[in-house]
């Protein structure tokens, strides 16, 4: 038991590294890892590694490619995009059913929340702000009722998770921008403001994150001219 618990904390260790590398950009698209090199800097031997990008590869954040092995899977912008774009329609609608059951007590949530992305911003801890940010979201959407609703939005947002936890450092300017946004949307959650306000509002929160992620990539085009 010992020894397979040892082998499952390995495993976990290496996947966790190689994860953050990815998600914070040091290992950018398209980069091979090196199993006997992570496997040296961790201490570890190569197998843990493996099932370690074996999981990764399930995630999404690797895949094999002949004659490469092991590479960081490239950033799809247009599916990015396109998901994004659903996403914007789903979380409209759950934000809409949820502000029907919201308390004061999850205003404050939220409240906090956008706070720590504010002071996380501050500090140039954008994984953090990320995750804060997620969860900002997350607490909107469960409450809205619709267990189905709450799963699609799961789903879209496991498919560009990838992109959008480094979107914040690809594109610093729109942490600033989005506080703002989150904190229009408090204020129109609290004022049980009209089904379709709210709606138009959470939707076209995302929908300028599209518009910021297609001007950074039309930017860095136009530089690579």
């Amino acid at each position: 038991m010992e020894n397979k618990n040892s082998k499952i904390s390995k495993k976990q260790m290496a996947y966790e590294h190689l994860r953050q590398l990815i998600l914070d950009g040091t290992y950018g698209s398209g980069q091979r890892i090196i199993i006997d090199q992570i496997a040296k800097e961790l201490r570890l031997s190569p197998i843990p590694v493996r099932e370690a990008i074996s999981q990764l590869e399930s995630d999404g954040l690797i895949q094999y490619k002949p004659y490469s092995g092991a590479v960081v899977t490239s950033i799809n912008e247009s599916e990015y995009i396109e998901t994004l774009s659903v996403l914007s329609l789903l979380e409209g609608y759950a934000a809409a059913l949820s502000s029907l059951t919201m308390d004061d007590q999850d205003f404050d949530k939220l409240i906090n929340l956008n706070k720590e992305m504010e002071k996380a911003l501050h500090l140039f801890e954008l994984e953090l702000f990320g995750k804060l940010n997620e969860c900002f979201h997350a607490e909107i959407n469960e409450k809205c009722g619709n267990s189905f609703l709450i799963e699609e939005i799961k789903h879209s947002q496991q498919r560009m998770n990838r992109v959008r936890k480094s979107m914040f450092t690809m594109v610093p300017q729109r942490a600033v921008q989005s506080i703002r946004e989150h904190e229009q949307i408090i204020k129109l959650l609290k004022e049980k403001a009209s089904f379709e306000e709210i709606e138009s509002m959470v939707r076209k929160h995302k929908l300028n994150a599209i518009s910021t992620f297609k001007q950074r990539a039309d930017t860095n085009r136009d530089q690579a001219l």
